[in-house]
């Protein structure tokens, strides 16, 4: 028997699940390096929420990348339920994305050069999916703190884009918005794939190379 899965799309604020008013309890430290999952972070230290695919996969990337990085959490951001549930984000009713939030210190790992992991660690040209995972919570998304982090964001993109659209591939569908709020997911969420080695992640990128624009070189 055939089954045609509905389209995904994202709900209208006035649809959205109603959320609660208290957080969810979370991890308080990182489960790989003991660092404070909500801070208070040191100074220097900066942060930008990313959604690229499935978060367990997402997140080890960061965590793992050798230089730059304090901490990850991975949460919900991008939509309208307040403190949603991973059961609620599932539903595709309250719009948020999966992400990862990254703490990182810019003299160390320029924002450029972590965008460019970003981009080469998915494909952001499949919309609302990341390979076999569909729904509106698995959208290519990037959610910035400040103006100056969303200009970065946009160069990097359209450098991209270009080396995407010559090896064949549709255009970029990565949303580039400021942070309107991020809820921080349940503990066993976090860090889950340092927690379960062989837990699943859909994570794959696309094989292309993303060249870091004139003016954004990485040291």
């Amino acid at each position: 028997m055939l089954f045609f899965r509905k389209r995904p799309e994202m709900p209208k604020a006035s649809e959205a699940l109603p959320g609660r008013a208290r957080p969810l309890p979370t991890a308080q430290a990182h489960f790989v390096n003991g660092h404070p999952l909500k801070g208070p972070y040191p100074p220097g230290i900066e942060t930008i929420v990313l959604g690229l695919g499935c978060f367990w996969g997402a997140e080890r990337k960061f965590w793992q990348w050798p230089r730059g990085v304090y901490v990850t959490a991975v949460g919900y951001a991008g939509g309208f339920t307040p403190n949603p549930t991973y059961e609620e984000v599932c539903t595709g009713g309250t719009g948020h994305n999966e992400v990862v939030l990254v703490a990182f210190d810019p003299a160390v790992l320029p924002l450029a050069e972590l965008l460019k992991v970003f981009f080469e660690s998915h494909d952001p040209t499949q919309g609302y999916r990341q390979g076999n995972d569909v729904g509106t919570q698995y959208r290519s998304g990037i959610y910035t703190a400040d103006a100056a982090q969303a200009e970065t964001a946009r160069a990097v993109r359209d450098a991209y884009a270009a080396a995407l659209q010559a090896r064949g591939y549709g255009p970029i569908t990565t949303e580039i918005e400021p942070l309107d709020a991020f809820y921080f997911a349940e503990e066993y969420h976090q860090q889950y794939l340092a927690k379960n080695p062989g837990g699943y992640c859909g994570l794959g990128g696309t094989g292309v190379s993303c060249p870091i624009g004139t003016g954004l070189a990485a040291p």
